[in-house]
């Protein structure tokens, strides 16, 4: 059985209304698509399936905690996750422009596999710059840290020095 076939959802048998599903997730999910940034995970995400007549409403959520290395310091720490999305599922004959909360799905089909939809939400829920919360307080010390001051302080004394030739020029304004 392959690994990602755990997270299709068979929706021909079940009845109108409102169905849940349950998955948790860690490195092994994320390994499948070749994602690699996490030191470790544990994500629990439920999926609440309201089947009508024409159309299917996927409510997805998710929380847990993620292990990940700060993009300052390179130190690692728990990120905690929580985020929630919606999917509105349609059928149709005929190809509908998708977009991210609306799919067309062939007549016929009976079946959703959900993992890159959970994948997505998960991954999209990260800041873009990892900062870990003792840099953003000031109370993380590390030799990253340190050494990361030093340099800007040395940075900070050269930028204030300037050439007396350009000093004639502050003069004009």
């Amino acid at each position: 059985m392959h690994f990602l076939n755990q997270f299709v959802i068979n929706f021909a048998g079940l009845k109108l209304g409102v169905h849940e599903f349950k998955f948790d997730l860690d490195n092994s999910f994320f390994e499948h698509f070749d994602y690699n940034d996490f030191n470790s995970c544990n994500i629990s995400t439920k999926i609440l399936l309201n089947k009508k007549s024409n159309l299917l409403e996927l409510n997805f959520f998710s929380k847990g905690s993620i292990n990940l290395n700060c993009h300052v310091s390179n130190e690692p720490f728990d990120f905690p996750q929580k985020n929630e999305m919606n999917l509105v599922v349609k059928f149709s004959l005929e190809k509908i422009c998708d977009n991210e909360e609306f799919l067309v799905l062939p007549n016929g089909v009976s079946q959703i596999n959900v993992s890159h939809y959970l994948y997505e939400m998960i991954i999209l829920s990260l800041p873009i710059k990892i900062i870990h919360p003792g840099v953003e307080n000031g109370t993380l010390e590390s030799e990253t840290l340190n050494a990361l001051r030093r340099y800007e302080e040395n940075v900070h004394r050269q930028n204030k020095k300037t050439d007396p030739r350009w000093d004639k020029l502050k003069d004009l304004i």
